[in-house]
């Protein structure tokens, strides 16, 4: 599956999101190296803090499912945002500690913009134990 194809794949996963106070639907794709691929969209709750975003129900999926750390090839993620969407701090302490600091993410829009990044310069100070 080529990145192209894994966003389209997130912006199928974005239309399950459960967003009934913000609107805001997120979609991801995380594609496994074996080529599996699991979907995450954003769900809220009434108390905001335990909203999951999209990008951690994609890969707290895949770990459910029996993958490991590094075990990723590519991660999608898309939003209706002007630009190309920035996955949030949290969810990029858990990209770059599931994925590897090179798993390749293409970040994209509704409108057609498209971001390639890696999850090192997504979060280039990356907090480790």
């Amino acid at each position: 599956m080529n990145m192209e194809e894994l966003l389209e794949r997130a912006g199928l996963a974005r239309e399950k999101a459960y967003a009934p106070y913000s609107k805001f639907k997120v979609g991801a794709a995380l594609l496994t190296r074996d080529g599996q691929v699991f979907d995450g969209c954003n769900v809220e709750n009434a108390s905001y803090g335990l909203c999951n975003c999209a990008e951690r129900t994609a890969f707290f999926s895949a770990i459910a499912a029996g993958y490991q750390r590094d075990q990723f090839a590519a991660l999608a993620v898309i939003g209706d945002t002007d630009g190309p969407i920035a996955p949030c701090g949290a969810c990029r302490q858990v990209i770059i500690e599931l994925g590897g600091p090179e798993l390749p993410i293409r970040l994209g829009n509704l409108h057609g913009a498209t971001r390639d990044t890696t999850a090192r310069e997504q979060l280039p100070d990356a907090f480790y134990l």
